[in-house]
């Protein structure tokens, strides 16, 4: 593995550029900002390209202690998780040039959004796990901003909440640090475990609590039952485009999170069959169900889809505790189709208040007759997150039922796929409706006029753009598959 300092490039090149736009002055030309923001988004990604293309590659900041490097390393799941992010990111951030025309402190909007991207990538490539912790509490503290954008009463209050639960999930994840320092042989990121079990012997049963309690922790930014009150809070709240990259991307740091706790710190072969497991999964299956069932029930447009992000993250942590090649595939899948499709919705939901002002979903009736496109979008987005063959999430649920018809974990083998199904009939129950009165509204609106109302190119094109990758990418899924065979093949031949 090669040493590069081109590795920083890409983590600090948008945080550099974030700070100085949050340091211009206030009279800055909106035409100003928006190239700065535009630099500072696509100069990143090009970095991220060119890093992620150089192959294994590895860089020691400093040392905080002997023991204790600030390190990155790029390997195949920072890989995955960077590219998945830039490609969000990047969409998001030009759509929101046109977006946040309607909203004030616009700078301090870019700036933080330019910060926390420089963040995302410095988690990503992070190569220990004191280094993912640190830039994991950043990410935190700095895309709270994005959440109290507005600075109502309302947004305050679930910024606080953001923080608070962040803040306590984290925290659990920091008093694992410790003991993974005593009983690990490193804490830098191995496939298959860092656990020394000429140290374990004995104390198994401790090693399985601090698992557990890293793995909710980490489950808290993941939206999982019994902490997932933030994530309905924070999201609708947001700026369309921040409420797109929080559910889209941000709750994926949890995830990630726990990718690493469980494959490459403790090792799947330790916690497999272990009540760690079982309570985990029983955990997640639930969130599947009652995030899915909240959404049905939720009137608000974002706030259905917050809700409905607390259900499909979950289906990623089901999949990653099921500890086989399969469920591990499925999972990962589900990270990029529900990133992608995740934000497609958030922002064909910004592009309606935009320019209707409607906010609830009893508002919407014959919105497909004024926003065609917008709406059409939306609708190849919902069918995507259904799972209707060959939109993506089709591909991702089909290897997470057969994940878990093919694993050792009891009940949970046959439950998995019976959840699984239950919660795409009610993901179709609150999402369908929308596009179905949308375009259909009844004879007797049917005679109303309706005036187009569509959105400009600026903020249709990132929404069209994820719309055809969420089915394009289920139609041709084999590329994904593969590189996430690899990975898989890699973590359990260990």
């Amino acid at each position: 593995m090669k040493e590069s300092g081109m590795l920083l490039f890409p983590i600090f090149f948008p945080i550099i550029m974030g700070i100085l736009l949050l340091l211009l002055k206030n009279s800055i030309k909106r035409a100003a900002m928006i190239t700065l923001t535009a630099i500072g988004l696509f100069g990143t990604a090009i970095a991220v390209i060119g890093v992620i293309g150089s192959g294994e590659t590895a860089f020691t900041l400093f040392q905080l202690t002997m023991r204790l490097p600030v390190y990155f390393k790029v390997d195949a799941v920072g890989r995955l998780f960077v590219s998945v992010v830039t490609i969000v990111w990047v969409l998001a951030g030009i759509y929101a040039f046109r977006y946040m025309q309607h909203e004030d402190c616009n700078k301090r909007y870019f700036g933080f959004y330019l910060i926390v991207y420089g963040v995302l990538v410095g988690l990503d490539f992070s190569g220990n796990l004191i280094t993912f912790y640190l830039f994991y509490e950043c990410m935190t503290l700095l895309s709270l901003p994005l959440v109290f954008h507005t600075r109502t009463r309302e947004a305050v209050m679930a910024g606080l909440k953001y923080l608070f639960y962040s803040l306590a999930g984290a925290y659990l994840a920091l008093f694992g640090l410790y003991f993974i320092n005593r009983y690990g042989n490193t804490l830098t990121f191995t496939a298959g475990g860092v656990l020394d079990f000429s140290l374990v012997e004995g104390h198994e049963g401790l090693l399985l609590v601090v698992a557990f309690l890293m793995l909710m922790g980490f489950g808290v930014k993941a939206g999982l039952f019994p902490m997932q009150g933030w994530l309905p809070a924070a999201h609708p709240v947001a700026p369309a485009p921040a409420s797109a990259v929080l559910s889209g991307i941000i709750v994926k740091s949890g995830v990630l999170g726990i990718i690493r706790v469980v494959y490459f710190i403790f090792g799947a072969e330790f916690l497999k069959g272990s009540w760690v497991q079982k309570v985990f999964l029983g955990l997640a299956l639930g969130t599947v169900f009652l995030g899915s069932m909240l959404a049905y029930l939720e009137k608000g447009l974002k706030k259905r889809l917050a809700y409905s992000t607390v259900s499909q993250v979950s289906y990623i942590l089901f999949g990653l505790l099921l500890l086989n090649p399969a469920g591990m595939t499925g999972a990962f899948l589900h990270v990029i189709f529900h990133a992608v499709i995740k934000s497609g919705l958030f922002l064909c939901a910004g592009a309606i208040i935009f320019r209707t002002g409607k906010t609830r979903v009893d508002e919407l009736r014959g919105i497909g007759k004024e926003m065609p496109v917008t709406i059409g979008c939306m609708t190849l987005l919902s069918l995507a997150l259904i799972g209707i063959p060959p939109a993506s999430g089709f591909v991702s649920k089909w290897y997470l039922a057969v994940g878990s018809l093919s694993s050792e974990t009891g009940f949970y083998s046959w439950l998995g796929p019976v959840v699984l199904l239950l919660s795409a009939l009610l993901t179709a129950g609150y999402l369908l409706p929308i596009t179905m009165k949308g375009f259909f509204p009844g004879e007797e609106e049917s005679r109303k006029g309706f005036v187009r109302k569509e959105a400009d190119s600026v903020m249709l094109v990132p929404i069209l753009l994820l719309a055809v990758l969420a089915v394009v990418l289920g139609m041709f899924p084999g590329g994904l598959i593969s590189l996430i065979n690899n990975i898989a093949q890699q973590l359990f031949q260990m």
